[in-house]
């Protein structure tokens, strides 16, 4: 069996085995692409573009449409191009920036939502002192922190990730290239299973993020529910919902993918689990934020009459 030191390209899943299903999933992929694309684009330029919309909730927002922009763009264009070319290769400098981008990203994603949640917390339940909690100083420092600390948690662990010897082949089940994956070719069970460990310890994190994200929103609720007008509630409840349905999909199917057990592994399942967590929330995000934010949604809607009111000059 080849080692690391051999391997120049690893071989991802292939979605498909006949010509037509690979160019159905090429098409699919670009719908989806495309879509998340599109709406993250929109929120993205709605909060740059709207005053209104410059606020800590919407300065949040707008970091995690980047995110979640930068997020599907390092795995869906890949396997767009393996499905179009009929490959399942990747180069192993490839297979590396895959794994360091997406644990960058989704670590600092992990991060911000936790920000997130913390911001509607004070909003909700401190409104005298949200301007001084959450000023622009703050707000600035603290996603900073996220997006810092992704990428120094990315960068130890995809460095300590490549310098374990491979000896299992160059297969990777997956359609790109995760890190779990990738140390299933490991030649040694013991480096294995200490990269294992210290993804154990970064999932325990991201599980004291979960805690802290709920507790807020408990208190979050609780308060909500006391608000006398119903209006108030509803405009409380509009805002703190799609971000815990975001929050809860995201967490829970990250944590599934590397805690499950190995007799649940199967290529279907990794491939299901994975694409819940990398692929359904960039997509969904803009449309659950836009639906439920009459804020957002008026801002869209000016981002759509600009060419008919240049048109009138």
């Amino acid at each position: 069996m080849p080692n690391s030191s051999s391997i120049s390209e690893f071989l991802l899943l292939a979605l498909a085995d006949t010509r037509q299903l690979q160019l159905l999933h090429f098409w699919l992929l670009l719908g989806i692409y495309l879509a998340a694309l599109l709406g993250n684009g929109l929120i993205s330029t709605a909060v740059a573009c709207d005053h209104r919309l410059h606020t800590p909730m919407y300065f949040f927002l707008l970091n995690l449409a980047l995110l979640d922009l930068a997020c599907i763009s390092t795995t869906l264009p890949k396997a767009m191009a393996n499905a179009l070319w009929h490959t399942r290769h990747i180069s192993y400098a490839g297979c590396a920036a895959q794994v360091f981008f997406l644990l960058f990203l989704l670590s600092a994603e992990t991060f911000l939502l936790t920000i997130m949640s913390y911001d509607r917390y004070v909003a909700i339940c401190k409104p005298l002192h949200y301007g001084t909690l959450m000023n622009s100083r703050t707000c600035a420092t603290m996603a900073a922190a996220a997006w810092g600390t992704g990428v120094l948690y990315s960068l130890l662990h995809t460095a300590n990730t490549f310098s374990i010897p491979l000896c299992q082949g160059n297969v990777v089940d997956q359609f790109f290239c995760e890190m779990a994956q990738v140390l299933k070719l490991s030649c040694s069970e013991s480096d294995y299973l200490s990269e294992a460990g210290i993804i154990d310890f970064s999932l325990s994190l991201v599980f004291g993020c979960f805690v802290f994200i709920v507790v807020s929103y408990v208190q979050i609720f609780a308060a909500v529910l006391r608000i006398p007008s119903e209006q108030g509630r509803h405009k409380a409840f509009s805002m703190c919902l799609p971000h815990m349905f975001v929050v809860t999909l995201f967490v829970s199917t990250l944590m599934f993918a590397y805690l499950k057990p190995s007799s649940l592994s199967s290529p279907s399942l990794d491939l299901v689990v994975a694409v819940l967590y990398s692929v359904v929330p960039p997509t969904l995000n803009p449309l659950i934020y836009s639906m439920r934010n009459p804020e957002l949604r008026d801002a869209l809607r000016k981002l759509w009459e600009i060419p008919s009111h240049i048109r009138k000059y």
